[in-house]
């Protein structure tokens, strides 16, 4: 029966923990999985979409291995996790997680990963409240602006718009390369009262 991996990895530190999608890659080709069985996700935030995991998920069936490097590439909450192995191991899928070995439905593998589980969504939850801090403490400095930093400056802005006196809109994109829905939108704000 077929060995199957999944690597994830959420964000660009990673890396630096040994968590980095090539390392999870190469890991798994060397417990003998094949590249053309190895799925892939990667994405930032906490969101929790994952097609490539989905996908996965839907082809496993019974006699199938799953290969994941380490617990927490499941899930990043206990009852998440729990759910999807308590899942695949009654669907007859067996879980190789590198760093604990295979998972069963015995008393002490359960209670392994659902420490381990737990401690992942910890955490978490302890990266969500330093970040929330770090937000707190920069929201008091003078200057601070909410959201994503402009794509351009106000000089460009002024350019684009002056332009629209003596040129078509399609002609100010293409010379400035502002989209139309961001002149547009600087027009509306200019035009509203302040």
């Amino acid at each position: 029966m077929p060995k199957y991996g999944y690597a994830r990895v959420s964000t660009v530190g990673q890396s630096r923990h040994g968590n980095s999608l090539e390392h999870q890659v190469n890991q798994l080709l060397s417990e003998g999985v094949d590249q053309s069985f190895i799925f892939v996700d990667n994405f930032t935030g906490s969101k929790m979409d994952r097609p490539q995991f989905t996908k996965l998920l839907q082809i496993l069936k019974a006699g199938d291995t799953l290969v994941v490097t380490k617990l927490d590439r499941f899930a990043r909450s206990t009852v998440e996790g729990e759910k999807i192995v308590k899942n695949l191991i009654e669907r007859g899928v067996r879980i190789h997680i590198l760093n604990m070995g295979i998972l069963d439905n015995t008393p002490t593998s359960i209670l392994i990963r659902t420490i381990f589980f737990a401690f992942a969504e910890f955490e978490r939850n302890m990266i969500i409240e330093r970040t929330a801090e770090g937000k707190a403490i920069a929201k008091q400095k003078t200057g601070f602006r909410e959201g994503r930093p402009p794509k351009f400056t106000k000089v460009q802005l002024d350019y684009a718009i002056s332009l629209l006196q003596t040129h078509s809109m399609n002609e100010v994109v293409s010379i400035t390369r502002i989209s139309e829905s961001t002149l547009k939108r600087e027009l509306r704000r200019r035009r509203s009262p302040i």
